[in-house]
């Protein structure tokens, strides 16, 4: 029997672009379905991707939240990558939250939010 997950499904302007990016934080996956949809998943995390070529990253509101067991790993494995700080695509710094939860924000090249975090 498998554990009950949720898979979030993003969109993307080009899948191929999409994977490449993904693959730099080394989810692997492939673009399936005629080029319309990607799958990539990096140990229990899978995130699926839809084709929407009118996106406009700057005004994207789409995001996903992450819990990992290690955030501080995650988050010195992805700072290796040089993302810049601001701006699209984007790594903010990790920092505990108010909430209990230690975090950071990964943006995508599609401006798609992938909040990253553990219980503190």
């Amino acid at each position: 029997m498998t554990a009950d997950r949720a898979i979030p499904l993003l969109p993307s302007r080009s899948l191929h672009a999409t994977k490449a990016f993904y693959e730099r934080l080394k989810f692997v996956g492939d673009v399936v379905a005629g080029g319309t949809y990607a799958m990539l998943r990096r140990g229990d995390l899978e995130l699926h991707f839809f084709l929407h070529a009118e996106l406009r990253p700057a005004t994207s509101d789409f995001q996903c939240y992450l819990r990992v067991g290690d955030a501080r790993a995650l988050h010195r494995e992805f700072a290796q990558l040089s993302l810049p700080g601001a701006g699209i695509p984007r790594l903010s710094p990790i920092e505990a939250k108010p909430w209990g939860m230690l975090e950071f924000a990964v943006v995508d090249p599609d401006g798609t939010l992938l909040r990253i975090g553990q219980p503190v």
